[in-house]
């Protein structure tokens, strides 16, 4: 059988904050852990529960402002009504300029978008994001492609829920390319 656990000793950093969408933070979490990862979410408070947007808890492991970009291997960002208020922490903001400057993943999926935008990262990136955000992300110079999952270098981006298989086999694909 082949490696069952190929991100085994890779961290991953996912943001969570109330109404985050409930099925972009779980999947990608459980899906990552099931590959080896060592997952960390993170909200503005430490062992906070957070309110999905469907109802389903979060509780985060940590901090935002105790993150370091250094300590992980990439990020995942959800969508939801939380990149709306995520993406105005200055934190949350350097935190994926750092992942963007090392070269680390920086997964975004539907609205969660919104934070590399915010943080200025996908000037002249291949995206795609949730329909709603697609004038957002050609604004911010980001070039769009209708697509179940776009990936470009160290970026991966999906438009929806009905899209997390391809999202996950984006991420798996990155960063099973940068440990190899």
């Amino acid at each position: 059988m082949p490696n069952d656990k190929p991100l085994a000793g890779q961290r991953i950093l996912i943001f969570v904050g109330e109404d985050y969408e409930d099925l972009e933070l779980w999947y990608p979490k459980l899906r990552l852990i099931e590959a080896g990862a060592q997952v960390t979410v993170s909200g503005p408070e430490a062992g906070v529960r957070y309110p999905g947007k469907h109802g389903y808890p979060c509780v985060s492991d940590a901090n935002l402002a105790s993150q370091q970009a250094a300590d992980y291997h990439g990020l995942v960002v959800p969508g939801g009504f939380m990149p709306d208020k995520l993406r105005r922490d200055p934190k949350v903001l350097e935190l994926v300029r750092q992942f963007s400057a090392a070269g680390k993943l920086v997964a975004s999926i539907c609205h969660g978008g919104w934070i590399p935008i915010s943080a200025g990262v996908y000037r002249g990136v291949r995206v795609t994001g949730s329909p709603g955000i697609k004038d957002d992300l050609v604004n911010a110079g980001a070039i769009w492609e209708d697509a179940p999952v776009v990936i470009d270098r160290h970026f991966v981006s999906s438009r929806k829920p009905d899209d997390l298989p391809d999202f996950c086999r984006g991420i798996l694909q990155v960063m099973c390319a940068k440990s190899a």
